[in-house]
């Protein structure tokens, strides 16, 4: 059985950080705020609501939490993590609120949203001095983050099914489109209209859609897909929805 009380940073920086004291108070939080400001750098990087300062926040509100109940638990008898559990539903509630539904039909949000409640679990494992947990969590955290959406853009160009945002300049042209795409050797799942564009003037759909020709299959990527549909007098926009 692992104890996680014997951490192997105690070899590098001595007993005193497993210690609550004035100084493994300070190297708590001063970890805290840089690992969660990497974390935010990141989100505010590609432009979502969630930035920096929110993921300091989080984390910082979480590692407080944590110490304060550990405080509490040592000198006043208290049986459970109390403000560390309120903490990590606040938390929750936080990061459910950053997720949103946009005018084409996707739903925004969903990384930063977790990525608010990792933070706030590694604040809490900071604050209660598991600091090799919390690194090797913090590190697989970044990884998702940073590396992961590459080969998720990999495995998405080489899937057989998509989703396009399609606005046509008519109605009427829903037809002629849906006769195009059979000819390419492409096969339409599923046909939405969305009511976010009603008075736009343009008819406005959510598109499902499968490679069913083999060549296509072996040779064309989505982009490549979506960039010959775009040179259709009708087509008003169109772009791969994530």
């Amino acid at each position: 059985m692992i104890n996680l009380t014997n951490d192997p940073m105690v070899n590098i920086f001595g007993e005193w950080i497993m210690g609550l004291n004035i100084w493994s108070i300070l190297f708590r939080i001063f970890l805290s705020v840089l690992l969660s400001a990497i974390i935010g750098c990141e989100r505010a990087s590609k432009r979502h609501s969630a930035g920096l300062r929110t993921f300091i926040l989080v984390s910082l509100a979480s590692t407080m939490a944590m110490i304060i109940d550990i405080f509490l638990i040592q000198n006043y008898g208290l049986t459970f993590a109390m403000l560390s559990a309120t903490t990590i539903v606040s938390t929750a509630m936080l990061s459910g609120n950053s997720i949103l539904f946009s005018s084409r039909n996707q739903i925004k949000g969903l990384t930063t949203s977790v990525g608010l409640w990792g933070c706030g679990i590694i604040g809490l494992s900071l604050g209660a001095g598991l600091y090799t947990l919390t690194l090797i969590s913090y590190l697989t955290f970044i990884c998702c983050l940073s590396v992961f959406p590459a080969l998720e853009k990999y495995l998405k160009d080489k899937s057989n099914h998509f989703e396009v945002h399609l606005e046509l300049k008519n109605k009427s042209n829903l037809q002629d489109f849906v006769t195009t795409i059979r000819r390419l050797g492409l096969k339409i799942d599923d046909i939405e209209s969305n009511p976010a564009y009603l008075n736009s003037g343009l008819s406005v759909y959510s598109v499902s859609i499968t490679i069913s020709s083999e060549e296509l299959k072996k040779y064309k990527k989505h982009s490549e897909i979506i960039e010959a549909l775009r040179t259709l007098d009708y087509v008003y926009y169109i772009e791969e929805m994530n």
